[in-house]
């Protein structure tokens, strides 16, 4: 299959993933009045493209990186197709060793996006659906490296899998930044037609007159993902965390976050 593809299958909303069950904060915003048009959604997908986007597609890029064979700073991974049988036992040899230099590096991620995921209820959003993409990278792809993501109780957050994910798949840094970008806005944009009632069409126009902007915060991602984890963008929507945290308490909704 095409890598192209892969990357189309890796984007679609119909990815069993659970995406579907989100709206990424359009549910509280559209309660509190804050998203009542085509207009409002706009600038709420533009403002949510811009932090969350940015945040989740350069930690999606730099879990890609510590995981790519042949990328700078990284840690190559054993059993990569290709590889000279040559290594023998001393190739053998070093294969815990990227492993738990992979897992380390995955383990910083993971912190690092936690301290900037400052709602509680969008941390545990995201290590769920982190969770729901793993059981299908493990189906897919059982020999790519998953057992290096962090083993906290709850999983590892969902850019870092998704990173995995790309790099199983053989997408570039690039893609996976674009895929986690795309992703961010596109869910969204999909609870707006049902919680808004509006023209599916007219969404949809909006989402490609975001595409350049997606392109954009994609590339910002990957190029990024060069920096120590400490130094990843850390943009930030506060009001989005208070909606998070409101949201969690309704006892009736129509999506989980």
């Amino acid at each position: 299959m095409a890598t192209s593809s892969l990357l189309l299958l890796l984007a679609d909303g119909r990815f069993p993933a659970g995406a579907h069950a989100h709206s990424g904060g359009l549910e509280a915003a559209v309660a509190a009045g804050r998203v009542t048009d085509l207009a409002s959604l706009e600038a709420f997908l533009a403002g949510r493209l811009a932090t969350a986007g940015l945040v989740g597609a350069a930690f999606a890029a730099a879990a890609h990186r510590a995981v790519t064979p042949g990328t700078v700073g990284a840690v190559e991974s054993a059993g990569t197709v290709g590889a000279p049988e040559a290594a023998g036992s001393a190739g053998r040899s070093d294969v815990p060793a990227r492993s738990a230099a992979r897992s380390s590096t995955l383990a910083q991620l993971d912190v690092e996006l936690d301290a900037r995921t400052a709602a509680p209820t969008l941390r545990t959003v995201s290590r769920r659906q982190g969770r729901a993409l793993l059981r299908a990278g493990r189906t897919i792809w059982p020999d790519a490296p998953f057992g290096d993501l962090p083993t906290t109780p709850a999983g590892a957050h969902q850019p870092l899998v998704l990173g995995l994910l790309c790099a199983a798949a053989g997408l570039s840094r690039l893609d996976t930044a674009t895929v986690a970008a795309y992703g961010t806005v596109t869910g969204a944009a999909s609870a707006g037609v049902r919680l808004l009632g509006l023209d599916p069409y007219q969404v949809q126009a909006l989402l490609v007159s975001l595409a350049d902007a997606c392109d954009g915060t994609a590339a910002d991602a990957a190029r990024a993902a060069d920096d120590p984890p400490e130094r990843l963008p850390a943009a930030a929507a506060p009001l989005a965390d208070i909606h998070a945290e409101i949201h969690a308490t309704w006892e009736v909704r129509l999506f989980a976050s």
